[in-house]
């Protein structure tokens, strides 16, 4: 094979892959009008506009029960409460996701770039990952609880 045809090749496989994930390349997808139907209006602010919740108002902040955290766009387990810590901050934080649970993005906010975390199926925004966490990572996931569903194990 020559360049051509390897740029070809991969060319045409992304574009049959991102059709068969569905909009935006994820396996979820739903119509701004069933999303509307099954979430609250700060629900749909968070996970559909990249909204964010007011500190100190998620009851998930301070949960502390054994088990996980789901999407609450598509019931994907994204986060364990074994790497959940108090950051002190108002929101749900955890030291690092599940292996394949979110995908992540540069996010500019207020001339600053920032890392958001969003549910890799379904694309519902979750928050945003700092590097200002505890070990053995060094990260910060910064969540809405809005965006997830605890389950007590």
């Amino acid at each position: 094979m020559n360049r051509r045809e390897i740029l070809l090749a991969t060319t045409a496989a992304a574009l049959i892959g991102g059709r068969a994930l569905g909009a935006g390349g994820f396996e979820v997808t739903r119509s701004d009008a069933e999303w509307r139907a099954m979430l609250t209006k700060l629900q749909y602010k968070v996970m559909r506009e990249d909204g964010t919740e007011r500190a100190f108002t998620s009851p998930l902040d301070k949960n502390w029960k054994d088990g996980s955290y789901h999407c609450r766009g598509c019931d994907l387990k994204v986060y364990s409460s074994r790497h959940k810590f108090d950051s002190g901050t108002g929101w749900p934080s955890f030291y690092k996701a599940l292996p394949n649970a979110i995908r992540t993005k540069p996010d500019r906010i207020r001339l600053r770039v920032h890392t958001e975390a969003h549910c890799r199926r379904c694309g519902s925004h979750f928050g945003h990952i700092f590097n200002d966490g505890p070990k053995p990572t060094g990260k910060r996931h910064c969540l809405n609880g809005a965006s997830l569903v605890f389950k007590a194990a």
